[in-house]
């Protein structure tokens, strides 16, 4: 059985699945207001949204006739101490580099060239 860390960043690794978790950051949808955005079929969303529900990231409830989704996100959780722990490693700002570089080690004249 894979562990819920795969399974939520398999998950996640789709684009699509991506877009519909950010649609979700705003409110709960009904599937067909889910699907509204993207060209492609009702039962391919359906699968999409399969994968997010069974990965813990949506949770989905009838409504009468209309079946809503909602997002869930506290199961991120998991995932994103794991990424924080990357934190520690800070992008190098090139720039701040480059002047610390150039008050440490001045450039030096090279004197005149030698035009032979």
């Amino acid at each position: 059985m894979e562990d819920r860390l795969s399974i939520v960043f398999a998950a996640l690794a789709d684009p699509t699945r991506r877009a519909i978790l950010s649609m979700l950051l705003e409110d709960d949808m009904a599937v067909t207001d889910v699907a509204e955005p993207f060209e492609m079929s009702l039962a391919a969303i359906s699968k999409h949204l399969t994968i997010l529900t069974r990965a813990g990231l949506i949770s989905q409830e009838k409504r009468g006739r209309v079946k809503w989704c909602k997002l869930e996100p506290d199961s991120l959780r998991d995932a994103s101490i794991w990424m924080q722990s990357f934190g520690q490693f800070e992008a190098v700002n090139l720039d701040a580099f480059e002047r610390f570089l150039e008050t440490e080690f001045p450039p030096t004249d090279p004197g005149p060239t030698d035009p032979s």
